[in-house]
C-alpha cells in the first residue's frame, strides 16, 4: 500500500500530514510512502530527513496522485486536488465538510473513500486521534503569546524600583481544550484569568488551573442541555444569552485582554462580545478572536485581519496552528499514525462500519455521502454502507489526474 503525503495548498498553511519519523515508523511496517518535494518545508520537516527515514520524494503533486492508494493531508484538497484523486482512493485529513458540504459531493463524484479528522467521535478509545483537541492545544497557547505581545503591558505583577505594576487582567471565553490551555498559558505568565463557559462541569478545571469561572445561574434544564454527549457546547437560549451578557459586560471593562474560543460544530460562532462592550474596555486592550473563522465571536472580528476598533486591536487570525507548525505537525502526524493503525489490517485499509470511530468519521464511500450530519447539511438522505470498502486501487493503475505543467495552487 502506497501512503502518499502532498504539500498543502491553502494559503498559510505550514503544517504537513506526517513527519519524518512517524513516515519511518509507517515505512517499517511495510507500507511504502510518498511525500511530495518541499512538502515539510515550511515546518522544517525537510525532504532529506524523509528519505533518510525511508520514504520516497516525489517531485510534483500529479506524480503523487496517481501512485496514491492512501492520501494524507492536513486540510481540505484545493478542486485541482480533487481532480487528481483516484477512485477508491482513501483521502484522510480534516476535510471540514460540516462548513464546506459541498466538498463532500465533488469526493462522493470521484469516487474517494474520504474520512475527517475533525469528525472522529470524542470518545475515550478516540483521544489520541483527537486531531481538534491536539491543535486546539496549539491555538490556546499561541492565542496568549499573541495577546502577550500585542499588550502594551506586562502580564505578571512586577515589584520594582520604579514602582510596582499591577497584573495583566484577561478573560477566556470558552474552557474547552483551546480555552484551558490559553487560562494555564496566561496564568502561568503571570495574568490574572477569568473563564466562562456555558457548560458548569468546566468549573472545577477552570480553578485547577489558577483560573476564577465566571458562573451564569442556570435552570435546571439549562444545565442538561449545555453540552452534548460528545462534549461539545449547545446553541443555548436568548434568555440565557441575555443573562451571560449582563455578566461578561461588567468583567470586560477591567480586562486587558480576552481570549475567545467558543465554537458550536456546524453553526456559526456565537457571538459573546458585542460593539458596546468591545468600547467599554480599556485603549490598549486585546482580543484574540479564535473563532474568526467561522465568524467569531466578537461583533468587530474581520476573518484573517487584525484591526483596531474603539482603540481596541481586534486579532482574528483564522489558523492559529500554522503559527506554530513544528508541534502542530508533531501532534497531527501521531494523530494520524494511531487513526492509521486503527484502520490497517494487514497492510491495507479495512473499514468496520460497525466501529463507532470508524462510521463517525467516514463521510463518503462507495459513491456516496454517508456521513449523517454532513448529509443534513446537503439536504439528503444518508446510506450506511453494510460491507467494507473494496481494496485501494491497484498501484499500476492508470492515472486519472490531468496532465500538469505546474504544481496546483
Amino acid at each position: 500500500m502506497k501512503i502518499a503525503v502532498p504539500r498543502e495548498t491553502a494559503e498559510g498553511e505550514t503544517r504537513v500530514a506526517l513527519t519524518p519519523q512517524i513516515a519511518g515508523q509507517l515505512a517499517g511496517d511495510g507500507v511504502e510512502v510518498l511525500v511530495q518535494a518541499g512538502a515539510g518545508d515550511a515546518s522544517s520537516n525537510l525532504d532529506e530527513a524523509y528519505r533518510e527515514a525511508g520514504a520516497t520524494i516525489v517531485p510534483d503533486a500529479a506524480a503523487l496522485y496517481s501512485q496514491a492508494d492512501v492520501v494524507l493531508r492536513v486540510g481540505r484538497p484545493s478542486d485541482e486536488e480533487v481532480e487528481m484523486l483516484r477512485e477508491g482512493t482513501v483521502l484522510i485529513g480534516t476535510l471540514g465538510t460540516l462548513a464546506k458540504p459541498e466538498l463532500a459531493q465533488k469526493l462522493a463524484k470521484r469516487g474517494v473513500t474520504a474520512i475527517s479528522m475533525d469528525a472522529i467521535p470524542r470518545i475515550t478509545r478516540a483521544q489520541s486521534m483527537d486531531t481538534l483537541s491536539s491543535q486546539a492545544t496549539v491555538g490556546g497557547y499561541k492565542a496568549v503569546l499573541i495577546a502577550a505581545e500585542r499588550l502594551p503591558k506586562f502580564f505578571p505583577l512586577l515589584t520594582t524600583a520604579a514602582g510596582t505594576i499591577r497584573p495583566a487582567r484577561g478573560i477566556v471565553m470558552g474552557a474547552g481544550v483551546a480555552g484551558l490551555m490559553a487560562i494555564g498559558t496566561a496564568r502561568r505568565l503571570g495574568a490574572v484569568v477569568e473563564a466562562t463557559d456555558v457548560r458548569p462541569v468546566v468549573k472545577e478545571q477552570v480553578q485547577s488551573l489558577g483560573g476564577t469561572f465566571i458562573e451564569v445561574e442556570m435552570t435546571d434544564e439549562e444545565k442538561a442541555k449545555a453540552e452534548t454527549a460528545g462534549g461539545y457546547a449547545t446553541e443555548m437560549s436568548d434568555d440565557y444569552k441575555r443573562r451571560q451578557a449582563e455578566l461578561i459586560a461588567e468583567r470586560v471593562k477591567e480586562a486587558d485582554f480576552i481570549i475567545t474560543t467558543a465554537l458550536i460544530p456546524g453553526r456559526p460562532a456565537p457571538k459573546l462580545v458585542t460593539e458596546e462592550m468591545v468600547k467599554s474596555m480599556k485603549p490598549g486592550s486585546v482580543i484574540v478572536d479564535m473563532a474568526a473563522e467561522m465568524g467569531g465571536n466578537c461583533e468587530l472580528t474581520e476573518a484573517g485581519k487584525e484591526v483596531v476598533k474603539h482603540d481596541v486591536r481586534i486579532i482574528g487570525i483564522t489558523n492559529l496552528p500554522a503559527t506554530m507548525p513544528g508541534s502542530a505537525t508533531q501532534m497531527y502526524a501521531k494523530n494520524l499514525q494511531t487513526l492509521l493503525k486503527h484502520l490497517m489490517d494487514d497492510g491495507k485499509i479495512e473499514l468496520d462500519f460497525s466501529d463507532e470511530i470508524t462510521r463517525g468519521a467516514t463521510i463518503t464511500h462507495d459513491g456516496k455521502v454517508i456521513h449523517e450530519a454532513t448529509a443534513q447539511a446537503l439536504g439528503i438522505e444518508v446510506e450506511q454502507p453494510a460491507t467494507p470498502p473494496a481494496d485501494p486501487p491497484p498501484t499500476d493503475a492508470p492515472s486519472t489526474a490531468p496532465a500538469a505543467d505546474k504544481e496546483p495552487t
